[in-house]
């Protein structure tokens, strides 16, 4: 295996994606920022978008090709998501058909993957609702108390879960629950399992409540009384789920973190472009050192989160481990994109919370991201535990 340390790192961009950014930024083009505005006034989902996006193939970007995929590599993927935020879009609405598949993809049957992966890749098979956080459990996934019983060919499952996103746009629900309580196992980690539900079939078990917010995430809590769910529906080895769920937590925080850094850029772009534009007391506001100074500290803090992006991305394609910068690499650049964000909201002043600007939307958007999908106090706790060996402190 490569080691970390003789992984080679070129600070450019290939050809080829520069190809794919253009051509995600083509396709960005046709929904501008009224486009966005609206979805975000009339609380709607981006239907007309996504549906673009899976018929142009970049939703399918990870998808390997003999499944109907692209089969790129996750920087690629990254890249493009990257892309759709730089040019003031939302990737939140479409990510998870990126990154949910991953279980399948590595840890599903073949008859599994065959039977879903085509759809996923071609956008009739909608799988971005992802049920991991309880209301008693957080960000502590390994105290979850929804619960899978065994019985004869597969399983009934009981409990709940929030804060499950796009619940009501995906066809498919994918779980994670104990198989085995807590206190039966050796390891904390065993013992939780993974299912593929289908929402349709599951019917009246499953009952989801919206949760309203400040942003337009069509955001839910899901109720599951006596699902029934066979065999075929669990995902690899039972109690071995939260193994997987770690494979593709390391994909989701890439991902995710590079569209924090699209809006970073987007922020400083727009900032940058307002101070030098806006005149007051005869002079550019551009020209005032409070004005200047956030704008070029904001750009900094984004270009160096990039380039950790760019070298946790390249550490996961090479098949390396990559846990610890993948979630620094969220840390970073969700913190720097809020900063960007703050120096735009004060470059703009009141024109700032106008929505014909975008800035109040985007800003709503950058500050979730210190939240979600890990908050920024637990990568904290995590890096300060590794460094000096102790245990957690929240």
């Amino acid at each position: 295996m490569t080691d970390k340390a003789n992984i080679p790192m070129n600070f450019d961009y290939t050809e080829t994606q520069g190809q794919i950014r253009a051509a995600v930024k083509e396709l960005c083009k046709g929904f501008g920022p009224e486009y966005w505005r609206q979805c975000a006034q009339d609380g709607a989902y981006p239907e007309a978008f996504v549906a673009a996006m899976a018929k142009a193939g970049w939703l399918a970007a990870l998808i390997p090709e003999e499944y109907g995929g692209a089969g790129l590599p996750l920087l690629d993927a990254c890249l493009i998501l990257q892309e759709i935020n730089q040019i003031g879009g939302s990737a939140v609405h479409c990510h998870a058909q990126m990154y949910t598949m991953a279980s399948i993809l590595r840890h599903g049957t073949e008859a599994q993957k065959r039977r879903t992966l085509p759809r996923i890749a071609d956008g009739s098979l909608r799988l971005q609702a992802f049920g991991v956080t309880e209301p008693d459990a957080g960000s502590n996934t390994l105290a979850i108390k929804t619960f899978a019983r065994k019985v004869p060919g597969g399983y009934v499952v009981n409990g709940q879960k929030i804060w499950t996103s796009r619940y009501s746009h995906s066809h498919m629900y994918l779980l994670i629950a104990r198989t085995t309580a807590i206190d039966a196992v050796k390891k904390k980690t065993d013992g939780l399992s993974l299912f593929l539900i289908d929402i349709a079939k599951a019917g009246a078990a499953l009952k989801a409540t919206p949760i309203r917010t400040m942003i337009n995430h069509h955001t839910f809590q899901v109720f599951i009384d006596n699902l029934e769910l066979t065999d075929d529906d669990r995902i690899g080895e039972e109690g071995k789920g939260f193994y997987y769920l770690l494979n593709s937590l390391h994909s989701e925080r890439l991902l995710v973190a590079s569209e924090a850094i699209g809006d970073g850029h987007w922020f400083v772009g727009k900032a940058a472009r307002y101070g030098s534009e806006r005149v007051v007391f005869d002079r550019p506001i551009g020209a005032n050192q409070g004005v200047q100074f956030p704008i070029a500290r904001a750009h900094m803090n984004i270009e160096a989160a990039e380039l950790m992006r760019n070298k946790a991305a390249t550490l996961f394609d090479a098949g390396l481990p990559c846990g610890r910068e993948a979630t620094m690499v969220k840390y970073l650049a969700s913190e720097a994109a809020w900063e960007a964000a703050e120096a735009a909201m004060t470059t703009f002043g009141g024109y700032g919370v106008a929505c014909e600007y975008d800035i109040e939307r985007k800003w709503k958007e950058s500050r979730l991201f210190r939240t979600a999908p890990i908050s920024n106090n637990l990568v904290l706790a995590q890096v300060a535990e590794h460094l000096l060996g102790m245990p957690r402190s929240y």
